[in-house]
């Protein structure tokens, strides 16, 4: 069985996106079974602690026992200290599988201290996307929200996504028409990232499309096992992760603003493909 870590970046708080928000995500991975039906996977979900303070999960996770950790950073930028950070890299670096995640503008900038996937990672104010002409508003109708904020469309609704270059094991799909995953929940602001310039380890491998202003937009990097770290997958978004996406019923915190579709609802092919995404991530992090 391997272990696994759900963390977020925040310390509890029911009106923002704590790691209750990701129950079903949490409870997916918990349920999935190995080839004799036995549990796979043992998870453990948590908030950070007292924030301004190493968390003593996180900044200690290189001496811990996980196999792997999904961070989602939901926090304004001050979500890491650097023990954590220094934990964290150091967690991959001994071999422990990472899947990074974060969402617009610079919400969950402070990813950017992580050794490698970090770098795939793109906010306004740090490590701004390398094509200067995409430092503008994608999605205007969301005017508290600035660049990077590429429009998939409503939280409730879904995307339809393509792989980039050679089919990466992640978006294999046996019961998708076309052998690979074709759908994941929508956003109105996902992020930015890319493959780091220098890291022959990593490779842009899906991608969306913006509905309003029609500029394709990286969702997945992956990064490959080297003798210097484990695997990794950077996401252009947490929201393709949290129960709000996969069922609008869930409901979210009382700032998010616009309104939510219900298409995932209506169309269980969606959620199916976006479950089969994370059995996928899940298996190759621990491969």
């Amino acid at each position: 069985m391997f272990n696994i870590l759900l963390q977020t970046t925040i310390e509890e708080d029911p009106d923002d996106w704590s790691i209750r928000r990701f129950s079903r995500v949490a409870s997916f991975i918990a349920g999935l079974r190995d080839a004799e039906g036995h549990p796979a996977f043992m998870v453990t979900a948590r908030d950070r602690a007292r924030r301004g303070a190493p968390d003593p999960v996180l900044s200690t996770l290189h001496e811990s026992d996980f196999d792997q950790a999904w961070l989602f950073a939901v926090d304004a930028g001050d979500g890491l200290t650097p023990e954590d950070c220094a934990g964290i890299t150091r967690f991959r670096r001994r071999g422990g599988g990472l899947m990074v995640t974060r969402d617009h503008t610079d919400l969950g900038s402070c990813i950017c201290n992580l050794g490698g996937v970090g770098a795939a990672h793109h906010f306004r104010s740090r490590n701004p996307e390398p094509d200067a002409s995409r430092h503008c508003t994608d999605n205007p109708a969301s005017t508290a929200i600035d660049w990077p904020n590429y429009h998939s469309g409503s939280n409730g609704d879904f995307q339809r996504v393509r792989p980039v270059g050679s089919i990466h094991p992640v978006l294999r799909d046996r019961q998708s028409a076309t052998g690979v995953i074709q759908y994941l929940p929508a956003h109105p602001h996902e992020g930015a990232i890319s493959a780091p310039a220098g890291d022959a380890s990593s490779r842009v491998i899906l991608e969306g499309l913006s509905s309003v202003s029609g500029r394709r937009f990286n969702i997945a990097v992956a990064f490959d096992r080297t003798v210097s770290g484990g695997r990794a997958i950077a996401q252009s978004t947490f929201h393709h992760f949290a129960d709000y996406n996969w069922d609008p019923a869930a409901g979210c915190p009382s700032f998010v603003g616009e309104p939510a579709g219900d298409a995932i609802v209506r169309f269980p092919e969606a959620l199916r493909s976006t479950q089969q995404y994370v059995r996928n991530v899940v298996g190759w992090l621990s491969a």
